[in-house]
């Protein structure tokens, strides 16, 4: 991140390049994208320099959580929430409901969301985790809900 903001002729401190390589989700290319961006909030709301504040304001303003979820991100899972119950949905279901073709669904946004463990592909498709309910504050389904009893349990009762 440093090498990037000297190579852009743009100050930055070690707090701010850490919070914009944290939203990054890894990825050099988002990374670069989202200093540049991040270096126009600085030249226009600060004298130039990206400090974590401003950082913090530029990535908020570009709608990247604190988890590195951007727009399309969060429009995913909640199309698989909302629409769709949590899942499981195909691909090119959630691509018509999102307005995104399928491959860039699966070849951008999916790996990140699998790996982060908000989505996970099974056979029938996509389905929501638990930890994309709790990320987008939503209550989750009964079914998901953690029971401490079994079936056997229920039924004995």
């Amino acid at each position: 991140m440093n090498r990037s903001a000297e190579i852009l002729g743009t100050p930055i401190h070690e707090d701010a390049a850490f919070e914009i390589a944290r939203r990054s989700r890894g990825t050099p290319r988002i990374a670069n994208n989202l200093l540049r961006r991040t270096r126009d909030f600085a030249q226009i709301k600060g004298d130039g320099t990206i400090t974590v504040d401003i950082a913090q304001f530029a990535l908020n303003a570009l709608d990247v959580d604190a988890r590195g979820l951007d727009d399309m991100d969060k429009r995913i899972l909640t199309t698989i929430i909302d629409k769709f119950k949590g899942g499981p949905v195909g691909i090119s279901t959630i691509a018509t409901a999102c307005g995104e073709e399928g491959e860039t669904i699966e070849e951008v946004y999916e790996p990140f969301l699998i790996q982060e463990g908000y989505i996970k592909r099974t056979s029938r498709g996509r389905e929501a985790t638990e930890a994309a309910y709790q990320h987008l504050g939503r209550l989750l389904p009964q079914n998901m809900r953690g029971n401490s009893g079994s079936l056997f349990d229920e039924i004995t009762s």
